[in-house]
């Protein structure tokens, strides 16, 4: 059975007979998880356990865990900083904070893994022009280049425990005021100035390390007159044609109101799978899942994105020794030591 093309959520801690009569839908692919999902390490690898069971190849378990206010588990998980505060400490000091922000995400993924999640839709790669609240402080720094270096740290770390960093959101949402869960924010800057400003991060990782990316629920209409993840101008021919991207592309969720302006759920579906999205992402309202879902049909998913999606799926031999080895877990700990300098850091070690 393939890896079909719709991620979407479930509503307790537990699977409910709806929930694996759904899940098991060949055209549904994955899961992603809430804070409502989760109580404790182990109430969450035994739902990610009951949830990969059912079907195979196993469906995609993601979150989105960032750290900083999108942190979806806690009790139990360390409290990491935003990924501003790694870019304040790359101001007064680069190199010691690269190898931070290495730690980081080797840290954030192996406590996923050790639950078996796996992935999380990080890192940002927005920039913070200090003009979009709900990016702000997820975002690493303004500059592209602190953004491009500390991300590209923060994938090594999660790269290393096995874990495929997805980047987003494509090609920057940082630029804009509104907030695309609840409106469909516009971007009035031309290709080229965004081409030398936000789009660099993506440009300088599509090849080196980037393993899936998440379009902006944003228009820019000196570019397109589609909003970014349903145009096929920014995925096929800018991602993929130009910045020669090859990994997997998720739609963000087609719930947000940001996603509206394409239409009814299943034809945002459409459109995003024309636009070259390889996964949709539709959560918090059944209802349009089910629309897309039912508006697939038996239609098989592209070969391209089987391909793509498998690459997505955490790598089990990294999972055993993330956090189970003695050498590791005192990683942690010296790791949770040195994050311990945010002021917002708290929480016990992980998934134990």
């Amino acid at each position: 059975m393939a890896t079909g093309p719709v991620m979407l959520d479930i509503e307790g801690e537990s699977l409910s007979t709806e929930d694996r009569a759904l899940l098991a839908h060949p055209q549904v692919g994955g899961v992603i998880l809430f804070a409502r999902n989760y109580r404790d390490p182990a109430q969450l690898r035994a739902l990610v356990t009951d949830i990969h069971a059912v079907k195979r190849p196993p469906l995609i378990v993601a979150v989105d865990q960032e750290g900083g206010r999108v942190q979806r588990f806690r009790t139990g998980f360390t409290r990491m900083p935003p990924m501003r505060w790694l870019g304040e400490r790359w101001d007064a000091d680069a190199a010691p904070t690269l190898a931070l922000a290495t730690d980081a995400g080797w840290l954030l993924a192996s406590e996923l893994r050790h639950c078996g999640v796996d992935l999380s839709f990080a890192p940002v790669l927005d920039l913070d022009h200090g003009a979009c609240a709900v990016i702000g402080d997820r975002a690493f720094h303004h500059h592209p280049r602190a953004v491009t270096e500390l991300a590209r740290a923060f994938m090594r770390g999660m790269l290393m425990a096995g874990m495929a960093p997805v980047g987003k959101h494509f090609p920057g949402h940082g630029a804009v005021q509104g907030d695309s869960h609840h409106e469909l924010p516009v971007d009035p800057r031309s290709l080229g100035e965004i081409a030398n400003t936000d789009l660099i991060p993506f440009q300088r990782l599509a090849r080196h390390g980037l393993a899936g990316v998440m379009p902006a629920h944003v228009l820019y209409p000196a570019v397109d007159d589609l909003p970014a993840g349903f145009s096929p101008r920014w995925i096929q021919g800018i991602l993929r044609g130009e910045l020669g991207f090859e990994g997997a592309v998720f739609s963000d969720d087609l719930s947000m109101a940001g996603a509206h302006a394409a239409g009814t759920p299943s034809e945002r579906a459409e459109a995003a799978l024309a636009a070259g999205c390889d996964m949709l992402i539709v959560c918090n309202d059944r209802a349009a899942a089910l629309e897309v879902i039912d508006g697939l049909g038996e239609r098989p998913p592209a070969p391209l994105s089987i391909a793509r999606l498998i690459r997505m799926h955490g790598r089990a031999h990294d999972m055993a020794t993330a956090l189970g080895s003695e050498a590791s877990t005192a990683r942690a700990e010296a790791i949770r030591a040195r994050l311990a300098e945010w002021p917002g850091q708290g929480g016990g070690p992980s998934c134990a």
